[in-house]
């Protein structure tokens, strides 16, 4: 669900999650003054996010995910993942097949890499979608502001704007600064909904990701699809299905060995 689009190949992974890397985009436009939104700070935002629904949040999630992504020639690459949330700071992606034993893992502050059933990579990770549309609900508020810095939010930037009719506050950027690495919170549910930054491949043009159409669990929301914008044009989304709230999960599964784990949801 919250990974940036990747492609795996027949003869081995490649993968692309620069959702896990922090990237200060360039501003070239002078911004215009701030309105006053009722937050002076992202700090601020954090905390009443993590207020509003301390305790109501779930704790794990499971779903099948359609995947689709843009190919050059304009067709679409689809494929399946099943993916699993322990919260705080862990998801666990299987692609299809499953017995393939491909797929990526959050966890530790980190991020694993597997290809045929072995860990071929490991390195310092933190996925910024998962820290915005789930984590924080539940990590201590601190914690938050603190990853949210190390990701490259300047959290004294705040300002008011507005998406599809609904009033929103955006941390990380003044207005106008579009390039600006920045999230957007809906005012009135306090859910992200948004992430801007410059596209890691071509600093000149915005990355769009949205998440879409909230639906209720119990007292807390989750959003059954994500689209990924760049330069104004879908080239990324994913869908959500079979979507399951507070199921048990074994912990080893968030364990990157052995990837083949007979405990998996994924069943």
């Amino acid at each position: 669900m919250i990974i940036r689009p990747l492609r795996v190949a027949a003869s081995a992974l490649a993968l692309l999650a620069a959702a896990a890397c922090a990237r200060t985009p360039v501003v070239t436009s002078t911004p215009a003054p701030a309105r006053q939104v009722g937050y002076a700070t992202g700090e601020a935002v954090v905390a009443a996010m993590h207020d509003r629904y301390a305790g109501r949040w779930y704790h794990t999630v499971t779903f099948r995910q359609k995947t689709s992504r843009l190919r050059p020639d304009g067709t679409w690459d689809v494929q399946t993942w099943y993916e699993a949330l322990e919260l705080p700071g862990r998801l666990r992606i299987d692609f299809d097949p499953v017995s393939g034993g491909n797929g990526v893992l959050y966890a530790r502050d980190s991020q694993f890499v597997a290809a045929n059933g072995r860990l071929v990579r490991a390195e310092p990770g933190i996925n910024d979608l998962l820290l915005l549309g789930f984590d924080v609900y539940a990590n201590p508020v601190a914690r938050t502001d603190s990853l949210l810095r190390r990701q490259g939010f300047d959290l004294a930037r705040v300002h008011e704007d507005s998406l599809e009719g609904r009033r929103m506050i955006v941390v990380g950027a003044l207005a106008g600064e579009s390039r600006r690495k920045q999230f957007w919170v809906d005012a009135d549910r306090l859910l992200f909904v948004r992430l801007m930054e410059a596209d890691p491949r071509d600093s000149m043009r915005v990355q769009d990701i949205r998440f879409v159409n909230y639906q209720p669990r119990g007292e807390a929301w989750i959003s059954p699809r994500v689209e990924i914008h760049t330069g104004g044009r879908l080239v990324f989304s994913e869908d959500y299905t079979d979507i399951r709230t507070d199921v048990p999960l074994d912990e080893s599964i968030f364990d990157p060995t052995p990837w083949r784990n007979p405990k998996n949801w994924v069943k």
